[in-house]
């Protein structure tokens, strides 16, 4: 018989705060009884768990610990010290959706080794899933056929080396003798890489869903390593006199100078800017107006899901060569302009999409509904986009 255990059941409060919430006595066959375990979970592993209230159960060995805290979203929750040198804690309702987490032991960062690793928080890091319900449905495997995430790496002029990102080709390409492709260029946010948007964001899943639907035309999506690994704040510690204008610009040349082409030439792709889409999340959407905004030559889609654009609706009429203040120029060469974010995300995304109505810019603007600045609302956002493009 395993002892009685006392867990915490945590409110995630402010960042960096660690939560004080009442105790609740259970054991950890309560736990197992009531909870499920996470796709996230390695083959055979039975945490992290979650249970039909959408509360998230951990649990780490660490017999020789005096303290043991699991960070996630933005909070720090206190575990508490069961048997056999386990500790275990229990979160309050956690969002639908992907959620990265970290053990503290003792001050030090740990990896939970029940669980995959993901990219984020510049290093490896864990991962949760609370399942959104039948409407996730578009996310999940399901028996259509299936697309390929290829490993793909090029030569990039710009660094003078190898790089590496995904290639996802529609389940048909290969079978489809020679037949070219639209090509949509997907990029992830600040603190992640290529692997983001393949793990954290199921780019495979989703795309086999609606391709299979007809929802979507079949299309060729690139996932590549938009430079912006680290945080703003650690970049421009490591560049004293960089500004936040430089983090990730190096990727732009890389893109237009290397990726492209090499894309172009590595596979069946129609390479005409009429064929061609760029979309990105977060600080990935300033790079996604970085690129096509000043490549107008390249890219007749573009979105941005949660974009961080370093100005404001007021400041449109300046940025990119005053691109906005010439409605019909460029209503004409730009035939989606998708704006989404989360509802509960302050990130002025609706502000931006009416400024630039009022400005005589089409666009589309989307909200996720009961998300903020996370993976369900770009995973939904990928939805919403993808239908509109290559018609």
């Amino acid at each position: 018989m395993l002892k009685r255990l006392l867990i915490f059941c945590m409110c995630f409060l402010a960042s960096g705060k660690t939560d004080k919430p009442r105790q609740v006595i259970i054991t950890e066959a309560d736990i197992i009884s009531r909870s499920k375990v996470s796709e996230t979970a390695r083959e055979g592993a039975q945490w992290p768990r979650f249970d039909d209230s959408r509360r998230a159960y951990f649990r780490i060995e660490a017999p020789e610990a005096k303290e043991v805290v699991v960070h996630c979203m933005g909070s720090d929750m206190l575990m508490q010290q069961g048997d056999k040198g386990c500790w275990y804690g229990v979160s309050r309702p956690l969002p639908e959706g992907f959620h990265l987490y970290r053990y503290i032991v003792d001050g030090e960062h740990a990896v939970d080794s029940e669980s995959r690793v993901y990219c984020g928080w510049r290093g490896g890091v864990n991962g949760i899933e609370i399942p959104e319900g039948p409407c996730g449905d578009y996310y999940r495997i399901q028996d259509v056929p299936h697309g390929r995430l290829n490993d793909f790496e090029y030569y990039s002029s710009v660094e003078q080396r190898q790089r590496h990102c995904y290639v996802y080709t529609p389940a048909d390409y290969d079978a489809s003798g020679a037949r070219r492709y639209p090509v949509l260029y997907l990029q992830h946010g600040m603190r992640e890489n290529e692997r983001a948007w393949a793990e954290q964001g199921k780019v495979g899943e989703i795309m086999d869903n609606l391709i299979a639907e007809r929802v979507c035309r079949p299309m060729i999506v690139v996932l590549d390593s938009g430079n912006i690994g680290m945080s703003l704040f650690n970049y421009i510690q490591e560049h004293p006199k960089a500004t936040e204008l430089d983090f990730g610009a190096d990727f732009i040349p890389i893109m237009t100078n290397d990726l492209i082409p090499s894309i172009d030439s590595a596979f069946r792709t129609i390479s005409d800017r009429g064929q061609r889409a760029m979309a990105g999340t977060s600080l990935g959407g300033r790079q996604t107006f970085e690129v096509t905004l000043r490549h107008p030559e390249l890219f007749a889609y573009i979105g941005t899901f949660s974009g961080s654009f370093y100005f404001g609706p007021e400041q449109l009429g300046m940025v990119y060569d005053k691109v906005f203040t010439r409605p019909e120029d460029f209503n004409s060469k730009v035939k989606v302009l998708f704006l989404g974010c989360g509802s509960d995300e302050d990130f002025g995304t609706r502000a931006m999409s009416d400024r630039l109505t009022e400005m005589g810019i089409a666009n589309t603007y989307y909200c996720s509904e009961g998300t903020g600045h996370e993976w369900l609302t770009w995973r939904r956002c990928l939805k919403a986009f993808v239908p509109l493009l290559f018609r």
